[in-house]
């Protein structure tokens, strides 16, 4: 599956993915800024994206625990998700999203 991450620059850097693979482990492998500091287990926003508009219709609903992670998230927006909770399927093969402005991966400094 393709995907492209906007940088919070504005770079656009295209990765390519296995189907199942959580989009927070391909923005890593990408380089995006996506610290993922609880591993995928929602106790944490250090993973917001911001999915573009015609491709959030087409992710699974969030769950209450993820909306509840959003709501601590800087720089939220309507289509905004946590990237640990999308695995990538045959039906998102050329998504975009946009890294926030906000984020900063602590752990590469």
């Amino acid at each position: 599956m393709r995907v492209r991450f906007v940088s919070p620059r504005g770079a656009v850097i295209e990765a390519e993915g296995e189907e199942g693979t959580p989009l927070l482990d391909l923005a890593q492998a990408a380089g995006m800024p996506l610290e993922g500091t609880c591993e995928g287990q929602m106790a944490c926003s250090t993973c917001h994206v911001i999915v573009a508009a015609e491709w959030f219709a087409r992710l699974p609903e969030a769950s209450e625990e993820e909306e509840d992670m959003l709501d601590l998230a800087a720089g939220v927006q309507r289509t905004s998700r946590l990237s640990c909770q999308i695995l990538l399927r045959e039906e998102l093969d050329g998504l975009e999203v946009r890294i926030p402005p906000e984020s900063h991966d602590m752990s590469v400094i």
